[in-house]
């Protein structure tokens, strides 16, 4: 009684959890375009792309003009207050700034470098959620074919737990056989719970990257999984990486912002000119005197020369940055592609060893240990190896996805 108490109860919050929350029933290509859709990690990434792309406007846009009036406050001479009139006095000045050497386009030029770098942050976090929701999708879909089986398990075990503990009620069985099989009951229901805190960790995962409240549920064929066994060598790759992976990219347009930037500071050293014209009522050597003039810094002592040499570190620093990212690359492309080769390895040979015999041989025992042509112990032993074997596919199906997927994120391409 107290196994199908417990049976009734994982039932009941199973249906109360389905009729709580919607289903989402997705396949691959749907969970992606949702992802693009309503990810607000995506839309807010994509709004620094805008931001910084405004830049390149800001850039390219002229200093504004400089208008200054002088008025007499007070004329002591007349006791008059604000004499500005034909006999009084007043200034106009306009000023603009003429930036020179080459500095507007030096920013415009950095301006589309910070644009570059947001895209490629951009593609960055695309690739490294995209890893997330392929992953949690496969892993989902091969734990909610595991818990299909345990509950299937359990249910075949509930039952003969009942007619078990009749028998032995009755003395046509030893009591030590009801124990083994709670015993096996117990074991594999805490198996289901570890499985269930996977399942719902990995669900919670999910909806956050679909931006939904519904439970997902993934629609998957062997084939699905089958896809990612590829014939790729680790050159091929190595190129795809070199050639596509952001976070490289990254770096490498962060050495190209070095050195705009040591050339925009060079530019800097060249003095701007500031040209202006003024009216003068009264207060120069004629009345309304118009003039006409211009300013310029002299570079005598300050000639920008800290920040030039600033900006020749960072473009050492950019560089080995960039040999340390290479190297990086290299090491983690070598090593994923390794434990990728060896799970396909494993999945091909699991495949071969499992086929429908497992499942007729699980009928056939369950049948004999019913007619008692089959021992608790060889039942039982028999049991938990199946379920051994249902795990390690798992693991091996899951194993596969992962590895590709992980080097799909490491070259920044779908290779796989």
């Amino acid at each position: 009684m107290y196994f199908k108490k417990i049976v009734f109860l994982v039932l009941v919050l199973s249906v109360s959890t389905a009729n709580a929350q919607d289903t989402l029933k997705i396949n691959l290509q749907t969970a992606d375009s949702l992802f693009l859709k309503n990810n607000f990690y995506l839309l807010a990434s994509s709004m620094n792309i805008e931001a910084q792309k405004a830049q390149i406007i800001q850039a390219k846009v002229y200093p504004n003009p400089v208008f200054s009036a002088d008025l007499n406050t007070y004329d002591p001479d007349n006791n008059k207050v604000f004499h500005i009139g034909q006999t009084g006095q007043k200034t106009f000045q306009l000023e603009q700034l003429i930036l020179l050497g080459g500095k507007r386009k030096a920013e415009i030029e950095m301006a589309k470098t910070n644009a570059n770098i947001a895209e490629l942050e951009f593609q960055q976090l695309l690739q490294q959620l995209k890893f997330r929701l392929h992953s949690d999708l496969f892993s989902i879909g091969q734990i909610q074919g595991l818990l299909q089986r345990y509950n299937q398990q359990l249910s075949l075990l509930e039952t003969l737990l009942s007619s078990y503990e009749t028998q032995a009620e009755k003395g046509n069985i030893p009591l030590k056989d009801v124990v083994r099989l709670k015993g096996a009951y117990l074991k594999l229901n805490n198996e289901r719970a570890e499985l269930l805190k996977s399942y719902f960790e990995t669900q919670s995962s999910l909806q956050t990257l679909l931006q939904t409240t519904s439970v997902v549920v993934f629609q998957f064929s062997e084939t699905d999984i089958t896809k990612y066994i590829q014939l790729k060598t680790i050159d091929e790759i190595k190129s795809e990486a070199f050639a596509n992976r952001p976070e490289l990219l990254i770096i490498q347009q962060n050495k190209t912002l070095a050195e705009q930037y040591l050339n925009y500071q060079k530019r800097l050293a060249v003095p701007d000119i500031n040209l202006f014209t003024s009216y003068d009522q009264r207060g120069g050597a004629f009345n309304n005197q118009i003039n006409a003039g211009f300013s310029i810094p002299l570079p005598f002592w300050n000639r920008n020369q800290g920040n030039i040499k600033t900006s020749q570190f960072k473009i050492k620093e950019a560089d080995y940055n960039l040999q340390a990212m290479q190297n990086e690359m290299i090491s983690e492309l070598q090593n994923a592609f390794m434990l990728y080769t060896q799970t396909v390895s494993e999945y091909q040979k699991a495949t071969s060893l499992y086929n429908s015999d497992f499942e007729t041989t699980v009928s056939g025992m369950t049948d004999n240990f019913q007619k008692r042509n089959v021992n608790i112990i060889e039942f039982i032993d028999f049991f938990e190896a199946y379920n051994e074997v249902l795990n390690e596919l798992t693991r091996i199906k899951t194993q596969l996805v992962i590895s590709a997927e992980q080097i799909n994120l490491l070259t920044g391409k779908d290779i796989y």
